[in-house]
């Protein structure tokens, strides 16, 4: 990967999470109690018009594995 894009988007990534100071404590609690086969993971937006647009996804095994690397990822950037 392009190391100027990911310095880009490490910037980014720290700025939202300047943002919005609750969300890592929250991501961390479901990664560390939730995230099994079978756990349900649901969407919910509300759009600035009014629309509400909610899906979901049960997790599978293969669905795991991605969010693990994604994590190990994320932590061999820091």
């Amino acid at each position: 990967m392009n190391p100027i894009k990911l310095m880009k988007m490490k910037g980014l990534v720290d700025n939202f999470m300047g943002n919005h100071p609750k969300f890592p404590m929250f991501l961390k609690a479901v990664s560390q109690n939730c995230i099994t086969e079978g756990a349900i993971i649901e969407f919910n937006v509300l759009s600035a018009d009014g629309k509400n647009y909610t899906s979901n996804l049960k997790l599978s095994a293969s669905d795991i594995e991605l969010i693990r690397e994604m994590q190990e990822a994320v932590q061999s950037a820091k």
